[in-house]
């Protein structure tokens, strides 16, 4: 993928208290021409907080709020909101995050969701709908779901350490037919634990899933797999070698050293944008052609 030569697109606000520290890891999704951005940050309190900023090219940052458009309300989310992806599925703004909550030292995190109007995302009217525990106890992350239902059903994939599993609703909040669907390999880039990024893409060969893996190094690299259309819990292939690792300064050095995170991805035309943390601390963006990323998975 070619790294845009402006990188990183957005770093901390030393002037707003609630982003001060570390900026990174954003949900993305392309409305009415433009690509949103719903980002992670870190402020002098230590808790995830999620910002808003917008992009017409997908590279240059337009706007930018002042002010986190989501944040903790709830006990088991009371130190932080983390990693949001987002998708569009019937009329509403999909959103899951990872809700943290320390107790005695110790983190206690579980995959958390809500949803949102359209309308109401477009104009900036934050009214943020039931926030919801899929899995309610279970230590689990990395959530997204899929833009359309697969055979009437809602489709989840997320991740129970070490695996990418997947999950099944009819109304997303009771969700069943949970099941691992890739695990690490026994040795190469993604050997340690794998997740999801971004939003699914659908292709007509399949569902184009970008997703992350870490070394045993505790290297995280970016790869890709595809899904099948109808049966989405079958692996119709996986990454060999990854299509993003750390190789920039913004990416090997920072608060967690040697990490390129994405939580979103976008097409715009021809082209698809990832977007992505390095090392924790600051968002990139890298893009490719489309038809070359769909080539990688279908030659």
């Amino acid at each position: 993928m070619e790294r845009f030569s402006g990188n990183p697109i957005l770093k901390a606000v030393a002037t707003h208290p609630w982003e001060s520290r570390e900026v990174f890891n954003a949900a993305a999704v392309y409305l009415n021409d433009k690509v949103h951005l719903l980002y992670r940050a870190l402020g002098e309190d230590s808790i995830s907080r999620i910002g808003y900023a917008t992009s017409k090219d997908g590279y240059t940052i337009e706007e930018r709020l002042p002010y986190p458009i989501f944040k903790p309300k709830f006990e088991s989310e009371k130190d932080g909101c983390e990693d949001a992806r987002i998708s569009i599925v019937e009329k509403k703004l999909v959103m899951t995050y990872t809700a943290l909550c320390e107790y005695n030292h110790l983190q206690s995190y579980q995959v958390a969701l809500t949803t949102i109007g359209l309308d109401d995302f477009l104009q900036r009217k934050w009214n943020w709908e039931n926030r919801q525990l899929p899995f309610s106890g279970i230590r689990n992350k990395n959530a997204v779901v899929f833009p359309e239902r697969i055979n009437g059903r809602y489709v989840m994939l997320h991740r129970i350490d070490p695996d990418l599993c997947i999950a099944y609703s009819d109304d997303l909040v009771r969700w069943c037919d949970i099941k691992a669907i890739m695990k690490p390999r026994t040795e190469g880039w993604d050997n340690w634990k794998i997740g999801v990024a971004g939003t699914p893409i659908k292709t007509s060969e399949g569902w184009l899933v970008i997703y992350h893996g870490v070394r045993v190094e505790k290297l995280y690299s970016l790869g890709l797999a595809l899904l099948d259309l109808e049966h989405p819990e079958k692996v119709l292939y996986r990454s060999k070698t990854p299509i993003l690792t750390p190789k920039k300064d913004y990416e090997r050095f920072g608060k967690v050293p040697n990490v390129v995170f994405s939580c979103g991805n976008v097409v715009i035309k021809d082209k698809m944008f990832l977007y992505y943390g390095g090392a924790d601390s600051v968002l990139c963006v890298a893009s490719i052609q489309f038809d070359e990323l769909l080539s990688m998975v279908t030659r």
